[in-house]
């Protein structure tokens, strides 16, 4: 690791366009569990998919339940070192943008402005009306819900739902497009925290090397993108980032 951390850092410092790509390893380090492992959220909640969303109340009261046992998790989470890192290359102007599979917000909450932030998977603290697209508040909701309104409705009827996407939902067109354009067009892809197992965030990695891009992997477990990066760490996210940063500010 002394010798990869030092090359990170002189990639990121010499690249004009660097993107971080960010999965749930980045926010299990705020305490948020992540979601397919062993003991983490599919482990204790059945997956209410978006069609059984859109055409029952029952699974939508279901939903809400499942939404409510993680929101507190979610409220008490803050931005941990690997966030506050990414936040020092923005300040440093060393940052084009951030492509995440997550949707707790800890990246804004640790200063990114949004517009540098592509959420692939959408944000849990928006609530959308999935009929007028109205964008609403996650603590308004979740006071409707514990005062015994158990599957929120818009004024104008529509189910309300946190502004994420569930199994079976499509896929954000833009963000997935602009995130396309941002790893086939970087000179710097770092995957921080992702197994790199879910579609089609995990093609992104894929678009950077065919761009020739320079890819770095910092992630505890496997990817199927290990072999083909030109700098790999299976380490934690937060003592990684840290290094990398303070290293860019020696040279």
């Amino acid at each position: 690791m002394k010798d990869k951390i030092p090359l990170i850092a002189q990639k990121i410092a010499e690249s004009s366009r660097n993107v971080i790509f960010t999965g749930a390893g980045i926010s299990t380090e705020s305490g948020i569990p992540d979601y397919r492992s062993q003991g983490g959220i599919w482990d204790k909640f059945r997956p209410v998919y978006f069609d059984e969303f859109m055409s029952s109340k029952e699974a939508r009261i279901e939903y809400w339940r499942q939404k409510t046992k993680l929101y507190y998790d979610l409220r008490q989470a803050e931005p941990n070192p690997a966030h506050m890192s990414i936040f020092e290359l923005h300040n440093m102007g060393l940052l084009e943008a951030v492509i995440t599979q997550n949707i707790d917000g800890l990246h804004q909450a640790s200063g990114l402005p949004d517009e540098k932030v592509i959420e692939l998977h959408g944000n849990t603290r928006r609530i959308r009306c999935m009929s007028c697209g109205k964008i609403s508040s996650e603590d308004e909701a979740q006071k409707r819900v514990e005062a015994g309104d158990l599957a929120p409705e818009c004024e104008c009827g529509g189910y309300l739902k946190p502004d994420t996407i569930s199994f079976g939902q499509a896929m954000p067109v833009a963000e997935v497009a602009k995130a396309t354009e941002l790893s086939q067009h970087c000179d710097f892809f770092m995957v921080v925290g992702s197994t790199l197992l879910v579609q089609p965030a995990a093609s992104m990695p894929y678009y950077a090397k065919q761009g020739g891009a320079f890819l770095a992997i910092v992630n505890l477990s496997e990817t199927p993108c290990d072999k083909m990066c030109d700098v790999l760490i299976q380490g934690k996210a937060g003592e990684v980032l840290t290094e990398i940063v303070s290293q860019i500010k020696q040279r």
